[in-house]
């Protein structure tokens, strides 16, 4: 039911917090309540796909209304309809963020919608999957191309046999013991939130519970619980190297995900008052702006010659490694990053039938360099996640660009574009 704008308004400001702008226009009034109703729709969603909610901090009667009172997929399509229907006869005001949050909302509700369709049967090709989902399409990268790379890493690798077992084999001199990775990742932790500090905004208590974990499809999760609390997951399945410790603190924790979710929610729903920004759907553009933040997060907190140093310095000793070692592994890895679609091309060619299992590990184990069990690990995750495997490669890519074009080659004006990302309601094709 479709409530009054004055009640809606309480209940918006009761839900949502203390707003901090004056009287919302006629305009923000009638999105708030459509937010609302977009709010719900996500809920509904995870009776039909456990797991579609990533994250809630919204009012907890919401979630056990649509919990008491199931909806039909055939009811999710429709009440998508409606929702973009009366979004279409709503003209934003003029203001950027008006405008931003216009755009938002329909690519969400485009995306909830493409996702019952997909619950209900519909066949989709990965790319179709993708732009329906996020609102963008990865670009495909040939054999010759990733060929070209492993090339570039012969002359660096030391030992005879192929380029991806020297690989591997050379990757074991920067694997972590068992026992000192709480150690690293505290520090690694510690560094990230307090150089974020200087640049960012964060809000007053934010904090996270640092957890280990096996036998999931992922290398790291941060799971949002509201209030500026996340709680994340390190999967402990396949050895930690000292790289990639560093990436997933800051990706998962500082500047990454637990800061886009913390601002989010501060900036967006507590002052503003933006319902839709109490559900996070895991299936929707948002993903894209989250992963592609999270991954470029990591080289605007650690560029690349503040990175050398900080391993060398304090990472190498704390992990019992050669500090030696890590000016050219770090040559290595900034190469291997040319191999980050290898991962995208599999799950397209796997999904769509183009490779089987087998050739995908395969292709894993060649132009990812991963191990056997790695890469099983990845399709295990191409199977559970799908298409969303492109918004870390994709999302860093769009990112990076757009804080580019708004910053030039200034680091504090780099900073301030990231802070804006974090705090607006930007999309895919807005960047």
């Amino acid at each position: 039911m479709i409530r009054s704008g004055m009640f809606l308004l309480c209940l918006v400001l009761l839900a949502g917090g203390c707003r901090d702008a004056g009287t919302p226009s006629e305009v923000e009034l009638k999105t708030n309540e459509l937010a609302q109703r977009y709010a719900k729709l996500v809920l509904a969603m995870e009776h039909h796909d456990p797991g579609y909610v990533d994250a809630y901090y919204g009012p907890a009667e919401w979630r056990t209304e649509v919990e008491e009172s199931p909806w039909l997929l055939e009811d999710a399509l429709q009440e998508a309809d409606s929702l973009l229907l009366l979004l279409s006869r709503i003209t934003p005001d003029k203001d950027e963020l008006s405008q931003l949050r216009h755009t938002y909302l329909n690519g969400q509700i485009q995306a909830v919608r493409f996702r019952a369709e997909l619950l209900s049967g519909k066949s989709a090709s990965f790319d179709q999957e993708s732009q329906g989902l996020y609102g963008a399409t990865a670009p495909r990268h040939s054999a010759a191309y990733y060929d070209s790379v492993l090339e570039e890493l012969d002359n660096l690798l030391p030992g005879s046999g192929t380029i991806p077992d020297r690989y591997r084999a050379y990757q074991t001199q920067f694997e972590i013991p068992p026992e000192r990775l709480p150690e690293v990742l505290d520090s690694v932790v510690a560094d990230s939130r307090n150089r974020t500090g200087k640049y960012l905004r964060l809000p007053a208590g934010e904090t996270f519970e640092l957890e280990f974990v096996t036998d999931k499809p992922w290398s790291g999760y941060n799971w949002y619980k509201g209030n500026s609390i996340s709680l994340i997951q390190i999967n402990t399945d396949q050895p930690s190297r000292i790289d990639r410790v560093l990436d997933l603190a800051c990706h998962e924790g500082y500047p990454g995900h637990h800061v886009y979710h913390s601002l989010f929610e501060s900036e967006l729903y507590s002052k503003r008052g933006w319902v839709e920004y109490c559900v996070y759907p895991l299936y929707s553009p948002q993903s894209l702006i989250a992963e592609g933040t999270a991954n470029a997060g990591i080289d605007l907190v650690f560029p690349s010659d503040a990175r050398s140093k900080y391993e060398q310095e304090v990472l190498y000793p704390l992990a019992g490694l050669d500090p030696s070692l890590a000016a050219d592994y770090l040559r290595v890895q900034e190469i291997r990053r040319k191999l980050r679609y290898a991962r995208v091309d599999a799950a397209r060619a796997l999904l769509d039938g183009a490779m089987s299992e087998d050739e995908t590990i395969a292709w894993l184990m060649k132009y990812s360099l991963y191990t056997d069990s790695r890469a099983r690990q990845s399709v295990a995750f191409f199977r559970t996640y799908r298409s969303y495997i492109i918004n870390y490669s994709l999302g860093q890519d769009l990112v990076e660009a757009w804080l580019d074009r708004q910053s030039g080659d200034s680091p504090a004006r780099r900073w301030n574009a990231f802070e804006k990302l974090l705090t607006s309601p930007y999309t895919p094709g807005g960047l």
